[in-house]
């Protein structure tokens, strides 16, 4: 009996003990806190301040380390900003919702009303501070820059008053968007001018290319032309190309050891001409193999059967690669001319 009554006391002392570390919560001054009220008790004399009209204090705290002070009004373009002083503050947990508040070592007493509500006691006279999140939040950094560079200035001797306008940030806002939209427009203008350059870059190279080849076959001697017509004849005259031709007729689907040895023959008879056409443009498979049987002399339709496409595509397939390599439109049979002169 003793032993449960002492379990059942010890567990309700573990409960009492996680509730207050539940319930106790860290006071946080970092934010604005703008005076509201001033009590002089030795004088029973009170002072209640606002924003309107000749204004009021306000504190900013950074981190609960830094305190910056100036008066604060407002006024029709908005906020009146006149910077006081900047200190090290600390504030220290005594226990049982006490706390000891200093600045620069100068002691204070300080009394928490609420989350949103304190008074800091010094030399004898009371004054009321409370949350100002809503400056904070929207001018908390520009408060706190304009306060450090004013104070921070050795210059300066006397104080300065400054203005934060609503309507000054919604143009600087609108400025800085402008900016950010011309920057945009900017980059999209030079990424269009390398692409027009490398476009005119590549097609100059392309002419050069057709150029070289088209000059190649001009300037050809008589007896390597002979000679290679010899080939040319030979082969097409050959069994091999007669079964290739009658198994292309047929309309069968052509395996990948067939297209090697298309190729194979190819280069056999036209030493260089694989390579010239794959350097003349990145062509795709169905272009590349559409190039090859026209070299080899098969009728379009024929094409069109061995590559399971309609006659309407090939022809689509000729025109197309004429344009990407000319630069103009043309039709497919200048393509099929331009494949059986290379």
């Amino acid at each position: 009996m003793k032993k449960g009554l002492m379990l059942l006391i010890l567990c309700l002392l573990i409960l009492a003990c996680g509730n207050t570390r539940e319930d106790k919560q860290t006071f946080i001054l970092q934010g604005a806190w703008t005076l509201r009220h001033v009590k002089y008790p030795m004088d029973d004399v009170e002072h209640d301040y606002s924003l309107e009209g000749n204004g009021t204090f306000c504190q900013l705290y950074d981190l609960d380390s830094m305190l910056y002070i100036c008066k604060l009004a407002t006024i029709p373009s908005g906020l009146l900003i006149t910077p006081t002083v900047k200190r090290q503050v600390t504030l220290l947990d005594k226990g049982g919702g006490e706390y000891f508040y200093m600045e620069d070592d100068d002691p204070r007493p300080l009394t928490i009303h609420s989350d949103t509500a304190i008074t800091i006691q010094r030399n004898g006279v009371l004054y009321t501070w409370v949350r100002a999140d809503s400056i904070y939040q929207e001018w908390g950094t520009e408060i706190r820059d304009i306060i450090a560079k004013d104070l921070n200035n050795e210059d300066n001797k006397d104080r300065n008053n400054y203005v934060l306008s609503e309507k000054e940030r919604q143009q600087e806002k609108t400025l800085q968007r402008h900016g950010y939209i011309f920057a945009f427009f900017i980059v999209i203008a030079l990424l269009i001018t390398q692409y027009i350059i490398s476009k005119r870059k590549a097609m100059r190279q392309l002419q050069l290319q057709l150029h070289q080849i088209q000059e190649v076959q001009e300037n050809r001697p008589q007896a390597v032309r002979q000679a290679a017509k010899s080939v040319e004849d030979t082969f097409f005259a050959s069994d091999d190309y007669a079964a290739l031709q009658k198994r292309m007729t047929n309309g069968q689907v052509m395996k990948e050891e067939e297209w090697r040895q298309v190729e194979r023959h190819l280069k056999a008879i036209y030493p260089g001409f694989t390579t010239q056409l794959r350097s003349l443009y990145p062509v795709s498979e169905l272009e590349y193999h559409v190039c090859l049987l026209i070299k080899l002399r098969i009728a379009p339709k024929d094409i069109a059967n061995i590559l399971s496409r309609d006659v309407s595509t090939i022809s689509t397939v000729r025109s197309r690669l004429y344009k990407k390599v000319y630069g103009k439109k043309g039709g497919a049979k200048e393509w099929d001319d331009f494949i059986l002169a290379m």
